[in-house]
């Protein structure tokens, strides 16, 4: 599978790159099925996630990298297809539980499945909020949610760059999330919330990233109408809380690299998060 032959072959060269880190990476249990949900600040968090942890893990991605024109839609296809990519339609409902049935599939096989429950990248940086999903699919499958934070993915590739600069990324694995206490609740949309809001919670406090209480799509559109109109007001954000369900936001900073004489490539524990000059 060209997943395994690009974590052997490709995964060496990035690591002398970029000097990946990852924190916590014990918690990500060595069988059995669990969900990965993950900020998503870059495309290449889907390579460095994969790259840190040792079990293989697939993740959804948005359905146009499947339906490309010529042969650069043709390649991303092909690549998607070979390393397990479940395309998804990002608009959400029932367009969405196509790949969620997928992702189901492969939890009830006791693997592990990736979702980013922001729906799309970050458009600045900044944690928004998520969408039910990984809620649901946690309740139907049973599976622990296992929260993942990717660090300076965003400063490595920002939106529009194709080619990602040399900055050192972090992974925080975060301490797994039981919903059993909710099984047989999955169609209460106040549970669903509750459950999605308690993950990008668990979130907010591994990654360190200010939270805003709308979904990350509805910004981005309306940062391309306001590009559209080309108006100079910026767009703001009323309903921005501090921390998903309204609670108070925790005392947290984004988190450092490990220092320069440990391991950098493998669970490092850094209790004094000392900071290495780049």
């Amino acid at each position: 599978m060209l997943y395994r032959m690009l974590k052997i072959f490709l995964g060496p060269v990035l690591k002398v790159l970029y000097r990946p880190w990852i924190k916590g990476a014990e918690k990500i249990p060595g069988t059995g099925p669990a969900i990965l949900a993950s900020n998503h600040l870059a495309v290449i968090d889907s390579f460095f996630l994969p790259l840190m942890i040792e079990r293989e893990v697939v993740f959804v991605g948005k359905a146009d990298y499947f339906t490309g024109k010529g042969f650069k839609g043709a390649f991303v296809k092909w690549f998607m297809t070979r390393v397990g990519t479940i395309p998804i339609d990002r608009s959400g409902g029932k367009k969405s539980q196509a790949a969620l049935q997928k992702g189901l599939a492969r939890l009830q096989s006791g693997e592990l499945f990736g979702i980013y429950p922001e729906g799309t990248r970050s458009p600045d940086g900044r944690l928004y909020r998520g969408k039910t999903g990984v809620a649901r699919l946690a309740l139907r499958s049973g599976a622990p949610v296992i929260p993942v934070a990717m660090i300076g993915t965003n400063i490595a590739q920002p939106i529009g760059t194709k080619i990602p600069r040399l900055h050192r990324i972090g992974v925080v694995i975060g301490d797994p999330l039981d919903f059993s206490r909710y099984q047989g609740m999955e169609d209460d949309r106040y549970v669903l919330r509750a459950i999605t809001d308690e993950i990008m919670y668990s979130l907010m406090s591994l990654s360190g990233q200010e939270y805003v209480d709308l979904y990350a799509a509805d910004v981005k559109k309306a940062l391309a109408s306001k590009e559209d109109a080309d108006e100079d007001a910026p767009v703001t954000s009323e309903r921005k809380v501090v921390a998903p369900g309204g609670r108070k936001a925790p005392e947290v900073e984004i988190p450092e690299p490990p220092a320069e004489n440990a391991a950098e490539s493998e669970p490092t524990e850094n209790p004094k998060n000392t900071q290495v000059d780049e």
